[in-house]
């Protein structure tokens, strides 16, 4: 699609601050095809630089490992698949082919169009130990926030028995904007997915399975496009993106998906499960 060419003038790159432990913001998912990424980087790249994964990525792309927990009959993911108004989902997050500490545990609380996520760095690699010993998680970096963090993935843990279900692998590019207090623009692919049901965060290529996101779609839409900014305020700038590129919201659950993946491989995946997740499936991606 030839779009015409409009010159911005480029902002003043600001210093980049580390995601604080406590983040409330506005989301917006869309599926787009990969061409799409370059044409909506370039109509961004006024108000945004890269951030400071991407910067040191020679493909401007770097790996994101999540570790996704979820109850023994799959609660968050019912609530998921029921559109509940408040629901939330629980992760420990990795960088890298080859993972290093710190890792970092996120909780992720969806109350209607906002989000906000807690996160919490962990500086042991026995996860297991770590998180059945509230002890030991007074032992990391001494942040008043990130220590209540850490104390509440705690918490809900054992409050919903809690445990490992499957980790998901992709490629991020993202941007930070340089004009507003908060904005992000990330662009997520080749994501991959595997059973785990263990303590542990890290990838293990033999095991990592492409997830057909285009398939959920149609079959151009291999990308994740998200627009992130403070509920105060949405920039205009990323209203007018999504105006000038007819962009389509949609619901994407990568957890999910990660799912759909595992149960099609999987003879002895849960029925009710396998059900559950390909009931009216199209019906819920869309917003």
């Amino acid at each position: 699609m030839n779009r015409k060419v409009i010159v911005r003038p480029k902002y003043k790159k600001k210093k980049q601050e580390a995601m604080p432990p406590v983040l409330e913001r506005y989301e917006a998912k869309y599926t787009i095809p990969l061409y799409m990424v370059d044409e909506i980087s370039r109509f961004i790249e006024p108000y945004c630089s890269l951030d400071a994964y991407s910067e040191k990525s020679p493909d401007l792309y770097y790996t994101i490992n999540s570790l996704y927990f979820d109850t023994p009959d799959y609660r968050f993911l019912q609530l998921r698949l029921q559109k509940a108004n408040d629901r939330f989902n629980m992760r420990v997050r990795t960088y890298g082919e080859s993972p290093v500490l710190p890792w970092f545990l996120e909780i992720k609380h969806k109350r209607g169009d906002i989000m906000r996520k807690y996160r919490a760095k962990m500086h042991s690699e026995n996860l297991e130990r770590t998180l059945n010993t509230p002890e030991l998680l007074h032992h990391h970096a001494k942040n008043e926030k990130e220590e209540k963090n850490r104390m509440l993935f705690y918490r809900l843990i054992h409050t919903y028995n809690a445990e490992p279900k499957m980790l998901i692998q992709y490629k991020r590019k993202a941007y930070i904007s340089d004009i507003d207090e908060y904005g992000r623009v990330t662009f997520d692919i080749r994501m991959r997915s595997m059973k785990q049901t263990e303590y542990d965060p890290l990838p293990y290529e033999n095991f990592l399975h492409h997830c057909d996101v285009e398939n959920l779609f149609d079959p151009t839409a291999s990308v994740i496009l998200e627009l992130k900014s403070y509920t105060s305020f949405v920039p205009l700038w990323m209203i007018d993106c999504v105006k000038e590129f007819q962009l389509q919201r949609r619901g994407f659950s990568k957890y999910m998906t990660g799912l759909r993946q595992v149960a099609s491989h999987s003879v002895t995946f849960n029925p009710n499960v396998r059900a559950m997740l390909y009931e009216d499936i199209h019906e819920e991606e869309l917003v």
